[in-house]
């Protein structure tokens, strides 16, 4: 394990509550900036004439469009976005601003980081020069679904251009971000990701981005960042350099049987509140809980339980993580569906930017 990795899962075991995970991470590899050398009048087989599998064609079509991202004190992979510009993973730029880019015909260029968002794990980085036959990767325009075939392509410990494949083995997961909080709509997926695949695609059979791969949890376990917020992000770390998320400033918990059965709900359904923090926009609109024991175990007892927002049913903590993630923006103000006391009724709740850091899973 390099001492990279091995610092960034310190650095994330504090804000990861449900799941630890390791980054993929930017291998600490240093390129020699060589090109791999060819026999001398090298001839062309008739393999290479060969059309190959279906992930060769995505290879072939994709690959002149993903590079490898050196920083100077690690690598890692990206992917063309538009004319100028590679999206990466913020934990492969860190808090580099200058970074080195190297395509797959062995063109280098240098490349300036424009905007980093920890939140959501996400960088930008302007490129001066692009080879011709580079064409950006476009993002899938639905969603995907379990089971989907996936191609990713990275640069794992220095291996240019390292193809792998897999399925969509998970949806609308939460990963740990750098900043503390979880990234949600995340991508779950069986095909092999390692130290120098994050920032790279994550990509459907027809060469469309599903996703950036972010991290893995051990064998056959690895996520990527969904399309979806990937395309809410990162147009504004082009513009602005910065990404503000949406904030409630609220801690939940999903009911189970035993928190209704505590809480004389009919059933479980919905999300409890369990702490709101102080002068956050949840404080005084929603009513957190208190801590009981019941059967000798702790239990969260007469907080809120919110059933809808905007009147759309939450009915996990994923739910209302995706929903505050792509559908809404700081300033905006929710209709918030609640049960108190038995009774439901209607709060309005104006959100406000997200804090740099959190320690616990609050949204």
């Amino acid at each position: 394990m390099s001492e990279e990795t091995s610092t960034r899962r310190q650095f994330l075991k504090a804000g990861s509550v449900a799941l630890t995970a390791a980054l993929a991470g930017c291998s600490n590899v240093s390129s020699s900036g060589t090109e791999p050398s060819q026999p001398e009048n090298q001839q062309v087989n008739s393999t290479s004439q060969n059309k190959g599998s279906k992930y060769t064609q995505v290879y072939r079509e994709t690959i002149p469009s993903v590079v490898l991202v050196d920083t100077g004190q690690g690598q890692g992979t990206g992917f063309l976005y538009n004319d100028a510009h590679i999206v990466t993973n913020a934990h492969v730029v860190g808090t580099t601003s200058e970074t080195q880019i190297r395509f797959h015909d062995g063109t280098w260029s240098d490349g300036t980081v424009l905007g980093t968002d920890f939140h959501s794990d996400l960088a930008v980085i302007s490129v001066d020069e692009v080879p011709e036959s580079t064409e950006p990767l476009s993002f899938v325009q639905n969603s995907p679904v379990i089971g989907q075939e996936v191609v990713a392509i990275g640069n794992p410990y220095n291996l240019d251009g390292t193809v792998t494949s897999g399925i969509v083995s998970g949806l609308d997961r939460l990963i740990p971000s750098p900043a503390g909080y979880q990234i949600p709509d995340a991508i779950q997926t069986d095909a092999a990701v390692n130290p120098g695949n994050s920032g790279g695609p994550l990509m459907s059979l027809d060469g469309s981005v599903i996703g950036v791969v972010n991290s893995k949890r051990g064998d056959n376990i690895a996520f990527g960042i969904s399309a979806a917020l990937t395309q809410r992000v990162v147009p504004e770390l082009i513009e602005a350099g910065e990404y503000e998320h949406a904030y409630m400033g609220v801690s939940l918990q999903n009911v189970t049987p035993t928190i209704a059965e505590a809480n004389e709900m009919s059933g479980p359904r919905g999300l409890l509140v369990v702490q709101t923090v102080r002068g956050g926009p949840a404080d005084g609109v929603l009513q957190s809980s208190d801590i009981e024991f019941v059967n000798g175990a702790r239990v969260p007892v007469g907080g809120d339980v919110i059933l809808t927002i905007d009147g759309e049913p939450m009915s996990s903590f994923e739910d209302l993580a995706s929903y505050l993630a792509l559908q809404t923006r700081p300033g905006d103000t929710l209709e918030v569906t609640i049960l108190r006391d038995g009774t439901e009724q209607t709060v309005e709740l104006t959100l406000v930017s997200r804090p740099e850091q959190s320690q616990s899973p609050l949204q």
